[in-house]
């Protein structure tokens, strides 16, 4: 499974590259395509994991990121640097931390810190391009990770979980069996 999602962050790593060598080092299109490529990763694990749970998740949180941005894109109408409309929140960033918090939440912190690198990229060069203001950016940041907070359960890949939850007083264990 490892080497999967490394692969896959190699193969978007070459895409950037070729991008740069086709329009020039250009921050902006380097950010439009991992803004696409770290949920395609999310799904690309999806997938390599046979995770039919994650699928109804990812979805659930891509869905709920969607429209919480785009109908305050609407409700807002906030002008962008450029001065073009619609600056808040940024999509390119809420989609981008949506799949991020996904990997992370869904699968760990070992494949997290790389995904939300390529998110936080995709935030940096949205600013960088005067597309959008750092408000901006950073509500749509928080905007996917809250969506992968309410939607994303930690994968179980083990047939017997045992879990260990605070109460009012003490602590309770709680053991699952998969099958």
């Amino acid at each position: 499974m490892s080497l999967v999602v490394i692969l896959m962050f190699i193969t978007f790593g070459f895409s950037l590259l070729s991008v740069g060598n086709v329009f020039g080092s250009d921050v902006e299109t380097e950010g439009d395509v991992l803004a696409i490529a770290v949920p395609a990763v999310a799904a690309g694990m999806i997938l390599a994991h046979k995770d039919k749970d994650g699928f109804g998740q990812f979805v659930a949180v891509m869905g709920s990121t969607a429209i919480v941005t785009f109908g305050l894109k609407q409700l807002i109408d906030k002008k962008r640097p450029n001065g073009e409309d619609q600056s808040f929140p940024s999509a390119h960033t809420s989609l981008a931390f949506a799949g991020a918090g996904f990997i992370q939440q869904r699968y760990g912190w070992k494949y997290g810190i790389p995904a939300y690198l390529g998110a936080s990229f995709v935030g940096w060069s949205r600013i960088d391009s005067k597309q959008h203001y750092t408000e901006d950016v950073l509500a749509g940041a928080a905007i996917g990770i809250i969506s992968n907070l309410i939607f994303t359960k930690k994968y179980q890949d083990e047939k017997v979980a045992v879990n260990l939850a605070p109460i009012e007083r003490g602590a309770a264990v709680t053991m699952s069996l998969r099958w």
